[in-house]
């Protein structure tokens, strides 16, 4: 064939895209078990971060055993035995009606005490946020907080994914009266608040400038998330 052709260029690049595309997708299929680990590990380290449980992603699963059990949750704040928790894709789960929805819980327990962990997950400015809130024994005390996002503004709503922002959940409460009332009047949860939270506020914390409909965003989704798991501590 003559390779200053037509024929042969158009055969080249053919031969060149087939033999690429069939690298990629070897590459793919081979680097999924261990992209599909890293993933996995990561949820572990960002769920035992909210307790202050520093690990890195190697030692991530060992230590979630140690300190973690998982439960799914009903509706109603019974415990369905035949789903696993960590298994949960709340992307997926939330598009679901609540009533059917699953709702899965962390519970740690670390130096005598115990902790409840609440997965996030919801909307941005951009797209999908998410995160972890872990709550004292009193189950309205937040003890840590973990944030992230897909495809907020860097500079902006990304920040809160910085331990800035995440640190001021420590101490806030969710509930209007402590005193065990898990319902929907004495649920408050805990929001960004433009401009600032006064000082002493127990249910606010600053939001982000230049990043207000972010922060609100993120605030729509605690309350949210946080809002169905009000039947489970009652119970518990």
């Amino acid at each position: 064939m003559d390779r200053n052709s037509n024929s042969y260029t158009f055969l080249f690049a053919i031969i060149m895209v087939v033999v690429i595309a069939s690298i990629l997708a070897f590459l793919a299929t081979a680097l999924k078990p261990m992209q599909d680990a890293n993933v996995r590990n990561e949820k572990m380290q960002n769920i035992l971060s909210t307790i202050g449980v520093k690990v890195d992603r190697d030692h991530a699963e060992a230590d979630y055993k140690k300190y973690i059990k998982e439960y799914s949750l009903k509706k109603d704040g019974s415990i369905d035995k035949e789903v696993k928790a960590f298994n949960i894709d709340l992307k997926k789960e939330i598009k679901k009606d609540p009533e059917v929805q699953r709702y899965p819980i962390y519970i740690a327990e670390k130096d005598g005490k115990k902790y409840y962990i609440v997965p996030l997950f919801g909307k941005g400015l951009w797209d999908d946020i998410w995160g972890y809130i872990a709550l004292q024994g009193d189950r309205n005390t937040i003890v840590g907080a973990v944030f992230d996002h897909k495809g907020e503004t860097p500079g902006l709503g990304a920040e809160i994914a910085t331990d800035v922002f995440q640190n001021q959940f420590i101490g806030k409460q969710i509930l209007k009266e402590p005193n065990g009332d898990y319902t929907t009047n004495n649920f408050v949860s805990v929001k960004t608040v433009k401009g600032g939270a006064p000082m002493g506020d127990k249910h606010g914390v600053d939001g982000i400038s230049g990043g207000t409909i972010t922060s609100d965003k993120l605030s729509e989704m605690v309350a949210e998330r946080l809002e169905h798991y009000l039947p489970y501590f009652k119970q518990y």
